[in-house]
């Protein structure tokens, strides 16, 4: 009976691993989707706070926003002026 007991359960667990794998996305898509969670700030959500940031770490959240938006700016800002100095020659 127990042979019987853990075969269903075998059957079960690997019906239930098989479905997770099927989703369809590979691992660089998974890993980039984490990127963009935490630099949305999504990495400060609690428990108590889901699905919202916690207002404990709003603050921080905002303050590392700006601080990639400024960054971004920047880039921008570098990646046009060398287009700018290159068409003046």
């Amino acid at each position: 009976m127990k042979k019987i007991a853990f075969a269903a359960l075998s059957v079960v667990i690997l019906a239930v691993s098989s479905s997770a794998f099927a989703e369809g996305k590979t691992r660089a898509q998974v890993y980039q989707e984490l990127i963009e969670a935490q630099q949305n700030g999504l990495d400060y959500v609690t428990d108590a706070s889901y699905p919202d940031v916690s207002p404990v770490f709003a603050q921080q959240v905002e303050q590392h926003k700006a601080a990639l938006a400024a960054k971004a700016a920047a880039a921008s800002h570098v990646a046009g002026g060398g287009a700018a100095a290159g068409g003046v020659n």
